[in-house]
C-alpha cells in the first residue's frame, strides 16, 4: 500500500507541474530583449561568506549579461535582490523579503546588498520562489531571458510551500531556476537543491560560500579606474533625487573598492555600458538621451547648477557635449575592457579556475543564453 501511495503522489506531483506548463502564457513578440535575473540569497548565521561573494562579484555578473545579444540587439539589463532565512524578517512572509524590484538601478543593488546582514533562521526556498516569481514585474516579451537564482544551504524542502508547485509556477512564466547549494555537492543534492534546479529548466552548482575571491590584476585596471573618475565627473543630477543619486553612485565606488581594486574595475567597466547601468530617473544627460523634449518641459529649480539660468539652447548645448565626453571615456573603457578580460582569461586557464557564486552564475548564464537564442559578444 505505501508503494502505490507514494506512486499515486509522484504522478499527482507530475500531472500538477505539467499542466502548469500547459497553461504557460505566451510571450508576446514586442521586439523588446531584456535579461531578468533576481539573486534570492540566504541571510542565515553561516551565510555571511555568500553576501561577500555576491557584493564582490556583482558587476561581472552584469558584465557577463551584457555580452549578450539576440538578432544583434542588446538586451536591457534587470536585477532583482531578495533575502530569506533570516530572523530579523517577518515570519507572517515566511522569512522572505524583496530588498530591490527588478530595475535598472544598479547602484541600488550594490547599496542593498552591502545593507544584508545575517542572523538565524528558517530557509523556506519554496516560498522566497514564490514570491520572486508572483511579485516581480517580469517581461512578458518573447524575447526575454528570465533567470532565478537562489544560494544557500539546509533543505530545499523547508517551509510550508512546496518547492515543486513554486518552481511549477515560475516555470510556467518561462523563468529559469538555477540553485546553488553553499556546501559539500553530494549533501546538496541529498538535500533536493539539483531537484529543484532539474525542476527550474536551470543547473546546480556548489560551491564553498567562505573561500576567499580569487581576483586576478591585469595591466589594464589602473588606466580604466582613472578613466572612471573622469567618468563619474560627466554625471549632473537633476530633481529631488539628483543630488542623492549622485551620491550614491560615488558611495558605491567606495564600496567596490573596499573589497578589491579587481571589483573597482569591473563596477567601471559595467558604468561604460548603457545597457546595463542608464541613470534616465536623475542625470540629465541619460535622461536627454532617452527624451529630447526633457530640457524644454523641466522646471528651471529642478536642474543642476551648471544649467540653471541659461537658455534652452545653452542647456542642450551643454549636454551634448557632455554626452560625447561621456561616450568617448565610454568607448575608451570599453576597449580597454576587452583586453583586460582577455588577459583575465589567459591566466584562468593557468589556474584551475573559479568555483564561487559568480563563477557558478556564469556559467549558467550562457547555458540557458543558448537555449534561449541568444549568441555572445565579447565583454
Amino acid at each position: 500500500m505505501k508503494k502505490i501511495a507514494s506512486g499515486l503522489l509522484v504522478a499527482s506531483t507530475l500531472v500538477t507541474i505539467h499542466t502548469a506548463q500547459a497553461k504557460r502564457i505566451a510571450p508576446v513578440d514586442d521586439g523588446s530583449t531584456t535579461i531578468e535575473v533576481a539573486l534570492l540569497l540566504d541571510t542565515s548565521n553561516s551565510m555571511d561568506g555568500l553576501i561577500e561573494q555576491a557584493k564582490s562579484r556583482l558587476w561581472n555578473i552584469v558584465n557577463t549579461l551584457t555580452t549578450l545579444k539576440y538578432n544583434g540587439k542588446t538586451p536591457t539589463i534587470k536585477i532583482a535582490l531578495y533575502e530569506y532565512g533570516n530572523n530579523g524578517l517577518s515570519q507572517k512572509d515566511n522569512w522572505v523579503r524583496q530588498a530591490m524590484p527588478l530595475t535598472q538601478d544598479l547602484d541600488s543593488i550594490s547599496e542593498k546588498l552591502f545593507a544584508l546582514r545575517t542572523n538565524g533562521g528558517n530557509e523556506y526556498v519554496g516560498a522566497a520562489i514564490t514570491d520572486a516569481s508572483a511579485q516581480l514585474k517580469w517581461s512578458g516579451a518573447r524575447n526575454s531571458m528570465k533567470l532565478i537564482y537562489v544560494a544557500g544551504n539546509e533543505s530545499f524542502k523547508q517551509g510550508s510551500v512546496d518547492y515543486r508547485e513554486a518552481i511549477s509556477d515560475a516555470r510556467s512564466k518561462d523563468i529559469y531556476i538555477n540553485t546553488i547549494y553553499c556546501g559539500d555537492a553530494a549533501q546538496g543534492i541529498n538535500e533536493f537543491w539539483k531537484d529543484g534546479a532539474q525542476l527550474g529548466g536551470g543547473q546546480y552548482f556548489s560551491i564553498d560560500s567562505d573561500k576567499k575571491i580569487q581576483y586576478i590584476e591585469t595591466p589594464y585596471d589602473e588606466k580604466i579606474s582613472q578613466l572612471n573618475g573622469k567618468l563619474n565627473n560627466t554625471y549632473y543630477g537633476y530633481g529631488r533625487s539628483g543630488s542623492t543619486s549622485k551620491l550614491k553612485q560615488s558611495n558605491q565606488d567606495e564600496n567596490a573598492a573596499a573589497l578589491a581594486p579587481s571589483v573597482s574595475v569591473d563596477r567601471a567597466v559595467t558604468k561604460s555600458k548603457n545597457s546595463a547601468y542608464s541613470n534616465s530617473d536623475w542625470d540629465v544627460v541619460d535622461r536627454y538621451k532617452k527624451d529630447k523634449n526633457f530640457i524644454s518641459q523641466a522646471d528651471d529649480s529642478a536642474l543642476p547648477a551648471e544649467l540653471k539660468g541659461k537658455s534652452e539652447r545653452e542647456k542642450v548645448a551643454f549636454i551634448e557635449a557632455k554626452t560625447a565626453e561621456r561616450e568617448s571615456i565610454q568607448t575608451e573603457i570599453g576597449k580597454l575592457a576587452v583586453q583586460r578580460q582577455d588577459y583575465i582569461d589567459a591566466q584562468a586557464k593557468l589556474s584551475q579556475g573559479a568555483d564561487d557564486l559568480g563563477a557558478a552564475i556564469e556559467k549558467s548564464i550562457f547555458k540557458i543564453a543558448e537555449k534561449k537564442g541568444f549568441s555572445q559578444a565579447n565583454r
